[in-house]
Parts: C-alpha cells; sequence; structure tokens
C-alpha cells in the first residue's frame, strides 16, 4: 500500500513538473519592423473557460500596419493558475511592432 502510494505521489509530482507553456504567434502585414513592444495581461476563469477581460491586439499595435502578436501562458501565469487550482488562468499578449 505505501509502495503504490508512493508510486502515484511520484507521477502526480513528475506530471505537474513536465507541464509546459504554450504560446501562439500572428503576424500582421510583414510583421515586426521593429523592436516597441506591448505587454497586456488576459484574465480567464475556470481553466479558461470563462473570459474575463482580454486584450485588443489591433488596439495595443496604435497606428502601426506591420506588427507580431504573441499569446502565451507564462511560468508566471502557469503557476498562478496551479496556486487558484485554475480558477484564475492569465495568460500575456505581447504585441511588437
Amino acid at each position: 500500500m505505501k509502495n503504490t502510494f508512493r508510486m502515484m505521489t511520484a507521477a502526480f509530482a513528475v506530471s505537474i513538473l513536465l507541464t509546459s507553456c504554450y504560446s501562439y504567434t500572428s503576424v500582421v502585414g510583414k510583421g515586426a519592423l521593429g523592436t516597441q513592444k506591448v505587454t497586456k495581461w488576459n484574465h480567464y476563469y475556470i481553466e479558461g473557460l470563462v473570459p474575463g477581460s482580454s486584450s485588443d491586439s489591433r488596439a495595443m499595435a496604435g497606428t502601426a500596419e506591420d506588427y507580431t502578436v504573441k499569446t502565451r501562458q507564462t511560468f508566471i501565469n502557469g503557476l498562478i493558475a496551479t496556486v487558484t487550482f485554475g480558477i484564475y488562468t492569465p495568460t500575456v499578449t505581447t504585441v511588437t511592432k
């Protein structure tokens, strides 16, 4: 019984440690021509099923017609989601213009 419990605990710990952060990138026009970055957090609830407030990448780009949008879940975002047991699951959007 002890051995089974230890194996289950180890498997759980490994599964938590091996999770990864996700990201996706969108290129608008020719993509980022400079290095100016604007970053905002997006707020989601219940494992991302219920949207809170999310950033508007077009508004973040301002007057730029060529820019790159990267939305990702960083380590800090994942840590917050883990601590809140998935009730609050933020992501970060970065617009490079």
